[in-house]
């Protein structure tokens, strides 16, 4: 049985970059040496690590990375920052349509 992590991690010019991985020190040496000169952090190196997420199951881990590569850069610093308050707010619906702001 795998572990899988899903990960984030910071890039030189800031931006963030989820992926997922069974092996995560050798997925961030990858991604440090520039393994793979198409991949996205290869020209923004040097990356860190700032989150991870250890799941058992690869379909949730899989789950979750897709979760996290669709939520915005703010939702994602919380998430980094264990600021899950600021999380849960950010992940509100704030339009005219939510249920809490309809006329009863």
């Amino acid at each position: 049985m795998y572990t899988y992590y899903v990960y984030i991690l910071k890039c030189a010019d800031d931006s963030l970059y989820t992926g997922i991985t069974n092996n995560i020190q050798l997925r961030l040496q990858q991604h440090q040496s520039g393994f793979d000169k198409n991949s996205y952090t290869y020209q923004r190196r040097p990356i860190e690590l700032k989150f991870q997420q250890e799941f058992n199951h690869v379909l949730q881990a899989i789950s979750f990375e897709k979760k996290i590569k669709g939520w915005t850069r703010a939702k994602k610093i919380a998430l980094i920052e264990g600021d899950f308050n600021k999380l849960q707010a950010l992940a509100e619906c704030r339009n005219a349509t939510h249920y809490k702001y309809k006329s009863k």
